[in-house]
Parts: structure tokens; sequence; C-alpha cells
């Protein structure tokens, strides 16, 4: 018993010795607690962190100056409102209905891909040439009916606003980063209340490329002023883990979100939360 004792007496004494030597955890099996962690340089990685003591030490804030976060299926759980503008736009080009459920797995790559998904899946395999052809006036519809209901068929998640406004009371500059246009963007967090949590909104039609391409985040982390690797990536899908991937960023995933229709957890990131509310400073 006391050589358990003493092992412990000394661990303690080995961590506090360690505390200015700090680099950021990553933990490969999962993420179960505070995201503001760093794990020292000597110690072993974690075997299984969600089901065994962690060594890691909780760090001041600074580990990261800034974070960038998805919108659709990370915030705002929008399927109903791309939803009822895909069902008012099918209606103007008399074409059948889709059901939610169907839309599910297209979002996330942009609404030009969204809307090229939908018109493959009501018209006949065939008809790829007449998907095209449909595909300006479907966009035109589209637009116009996305305006007229954005955010009345939608929610924010529960968790979001305490994560928001932990991660701002950490210090952290915050950007809002979707593939979603702008025109969308800015008056959806405008009407669930986030857009004073933000100091950069940047839609899917502000760069060059989308997400998963690193180049929107390369950009957001250029008008944050931070460096990619002290900016956290917070989104719900592959596209947001590519991208930090290939930009350098730490990426954390929500589980609830869409991600195409696979588990947030078989999507390589750092880390894995259930809720933005365990997004807290240690």
């Amino acid at each position: 018993m006391a050589v358990g004792k003493a092992r412990e007496q000394r661990a303690l004494q080995r961590q506090e010795r360690l505390m200015d030597e700090h680099v950021p955890a990553i933990r490969p099996g999962g993420f179960c607690g505070p995201l503001l962690f760093l794990r020292p340089r000597q110690l072993p990685p974690p075997v299984a962190f969600c089901s065994m003591p962690s060594p890691l030490i909780p760090v001041p804030p600074a580990t990261f100056d800034a974070a960038i976060v998805d919108l659709d299926g990370t915030m705002v759980d929008t399927l109903g409102d791309f939803a009822e503008a895909i069902r008012r736009m099918l209606a103007d080009l008399q074409l059948p209905a889709i059901d939610a459920a169907q839309i599910e797995p297209m979002v996330g790559k942009g609404s030009e891909h969204l809307l090229r998904s939908v018109l493959k899946h009501v018209l006949p395999a065939a008809d790829s040439l007449q998907a095209e052809a449909l595909y300006p006036a479907a966009w035109d519809a589209y637009q116009r009916h996305y305006l007229q209901i954005n955010g009345q068929h939608s929610a924010v998640y529960p968790g979001v606003l305490e994560g928001l406004q932990s991660l701002r009371a950490a210090g952290l500059r915050l950007a809002c980063l979707t593939n979603k246009p702008g025109d969308f963007a800015g008056p959806l967090l405008q009407a669930k209340g986030l857009d004073g949590f933000f100091d950069q909104v940047f839609g899917g039609d502000a760069f060059e490329r989308k997400k998963p391409d690193p180049l929107p985040l390369l950009k957001t982390c250029e008008a944050l002023g931070t460096l990619p690797a002290r900016t956290l990536m917070i989104g719900d899908s592959s596209n947001d883990a590519q991208a930090a991937r290939a930009a350098g960023c730490p990426v954390v995933l929500v589980t609830y979100g869409y991600n195409h229709g696979r588990p947030a957890r078989d999507v390589d990131a750092d880390g894995y939360v259930d809720s933005l509310a365990e997004l807290r400073p240690a």
C-alpha cells in the first residue's frame, strides 16, 4: 500500500515539474472531457481516455488563440430548412418530392452539390443531361425559397450557446466558416442569436474553393490573425476534419451532425464531443 502511495506521489511531483513543457493533446481514441488540455511531452499517451483516469494537465486557454466553427450540423440543425426549400423548389419544377431523411446525407458540401444530388435522385438515372439542364432553374428557385424560410424550420443544438460563451470567455477569437452561401449564413446566425459571438463569418462562396479544401481554413486563420496550429476547427463532418488536417489545424467533431450519413467517430479527428458545452477552458 505504501508503495502505491509513493508511486502516486512521485507521479504528482513529476507532473508539477513538467507543467511548463506542453504539447497539444491528441486523443486518437476519442474525447470525453474538457477540450482545453495539453499533455506533457514525457508522459505516454492515454490508452483509453474514456475508460481510465487521464494524466492530462489543465492549462491556460492560451493554448489556442482562436476557433473556427462550422454552422450546419454543428451549431444549427438546418435539415428542416433544407427540406422545405427543396420541397418548394421541386414543386416549382414539377418534379417528385424527396424525404428529409434522403436529403440529410447530401448536406455539407455546399448548395451546388446538394441541388445536383437532389436532381439526380428524383430523375431517372439515364437523365443526367436533364439534371444539368434543370440546374439553373433549380438554383434560382432554391435560392428564392431558402431566403424566404431561412431559419424558420431549424433549431440551435443544445449546448451551443454555452460552448460559444465558454470559448469567448477563454479569450478566443471566433469565426464561423461554412459551405453554406454567405447570403444564407449571416441571416441564419442573426436569426438564431449567434452572430454576436463571431469576429468573422465566411460562407461557401467567400473563397475560390470550399471545405474539404484547406484554403477556406487558411484564409480564415489569416483573417483572424492566428496560426493554423493555434486555431481549433470545430465541425461535424469529414469535410471539416480533412480541411483542418490539410491546413494544420487541430480539429474536434461533434457527434450529432450530418457527416454524409456516417458516424462522426469514424472520421480521423483529434477529439469528439457530444455537445459544444463540453468545450470548456481548463
